[in-house]
């Protein structure tokens, strides 16, 4: 069984009001074996009202405390989610080579400054035009940043679609997705699938199995397992589905990582 979830949420992220010790506390009621907080650090995100700022000397202090005091009861991982922008690339490595971090998730929050939760995304396009935007950004932002370890939830603009059926199909983005992939494998990084696509009603992680089958096609292995839970009722939420869609796939391990370095645990 899985056991491990390296998305999670904590009030140290703009968007979750939850107390990181309510956090563990669920994990270890879940009998979980490794909790990596991966809280929001999105730097320039143009939201009125929620500040995506990572408070790091809170949020660490609050870990050191919360692995002394649970130690021995679960193993608590120091992780941070990186809202991924062209501009901000510098800033962004200066900052994963000052902390003491386990595990780095780079995300495209953002694609050209626009978040695609909000409509003014799609403005004067077409679903399939704001997709392919998304996944232009993101392959500048991966050929050009290499600070971390696993991208996250790689087709994330799809939950925000125009049309009903959201859905995106490989075909019609193979040039620039593959662009994207090869480029992760060839820096020896790793690939989120991340389960709250079943939450989100699109009957598919993110990313969705053609993804996941074409980063293994061209040599990726790497594969991080995340709710991305921003309440503690979402901590491993279809986990045990994931893994067995993985494993028809052809992928028979998972990697946590410790240190910035992976570790590969079995399906």
């Amino acid at each position: 069984m899985i056991r491990s979830d390296y998305h999670v949420h904590s009030a140290f992220s703009g968007d979750c009001d939850i107390p990181m010790e309510e956090v563990i506390q669920a994990a270890i009621a879940l009998r979980m074996e490794n909790l990596c907080f991966t809280d929001h650090h999105d730097l320039d995100f143009p939201h009125p009202t929620i500040n995506f700022l990572l408070d790091l000397d809170g949020y660490f202090d609050a870990l050191e405390k919360y692995k002394e005091q649970y130690r021995g009861r679960i193993r608590l991982l120091s992780g941070i989610e990186l809202g991924m922008q062209a501009h901000l690339h510098k800033a962004l490595s200066d900052l994963v080579r000052s902390r003491p971090l386990d595990f780095v998730l780079a995300s495209n929050h953002l694609a050209n400054g626009l978040d695609p939760y909000e409509r003014t995304f799609f403005e004067g396009r077409s679903q399939s035009a704001g997709y392919l935007a998304y996944f232009e950004d993101m392959l500048y932002n991966v050929q050009r940043f290499q600070d971390y370890d696993s991208y996250g939830h790689l087709d994330y603009v799809v939950r925000y679609g125009l049309e009903e059926d959201k859905k995106m199909v490989y075909r019609d983005f193979q040039d620039v997705l593959d662009e994207i992939l090869k480029t992760i494998v060839s820096n020896g990084k790793g690939i989120e699938l991340n389960t709250s696509g079943y939450r989100y009603k699109l009957d598919a992680p993110h990313p969705n199995p053609d993804i996941l089958r074409r980063y293994r096609e061209l040599g990726g292995e790497t594969i991080t397992l995340g709710s991305d839970a921003h309440n503690p009722r979402f901590l491993l939420n279809r986990m045990e589905q994931a893994a067995d869609l993985l494993r028809s796939l052809g992928y028979r391990h998972y990697a946590v990582f410790h240190n910035r370095k992976p570790t590969y645990l079995p399906l």
